[in-house]
């Protein structure tokens, strides 16, 4: 027969494989957290460059846009969403609809801005960016959204 100490190890020896436990358990957390946090930056990183694409491109992928929302009957679309990091303030001046606000812009919402203004505006679209999303009262994510009801 096994000895009783082999077969039920101690309360003590329990304890100390549970708090091994509960530490692995916050490393994986941490290694997640972390990992996560890599991948907003690297997503941030991305969208503050210049998206790639021709004036060409740009234009067919709003036009695409612009017609898959008025065949379902909308008057305006969400075009992009975005952190508050790509405005050089953190979207204050949007926020506080402050003449000049879009020289804040970065990457591709910059890049927005410039198509409604080179080919929609005159065409009679209006554009607005808005700040979606509050945490702890301070801007958040930014909507850019583009109308064309009268």
């Amino acid at each position: 027969m096994a000895k009783i100490d082999d077969l039920i190890p101690s309360a003590k020896e329990i304890q100390k494989q549970a708090a091994l436990k509960e530490v692995q358990k916050a490393d994986e957390m941490v290694k997640r957290l972390a990992a996560a946090e890599a991948e907003k930056y690297a997503l941030i990183e991305k969208l503050s460059r210049p998206s790639g694409l021709s004036e060409d491109e740009k234009v067919k992928l709003a036009s695409t846009v612009i017609h898959r929302a008025v065949r379902n009957g909308l008057t305006e679309v969400q075009l992009y969403r975005f952190p508050n990091t790509l405005c050089s303030d953190r979207g204050r001046a949007i926020n506080q609809m402050e003449e000049g606000w879009e020289k804040t812009l970065n990457g591709i919402p910059k890049e927005i801005f410039q198509l409604w203004s080179d080919y929609l505006q005159p065409r009679g679209y209006r554009i607005r960016y808005q700040i979606v999303d509050f945490s702890g009262d301070v801007p958040g994510d930014i909507s850019i959204t583009i109308s064309w009801d009268g």
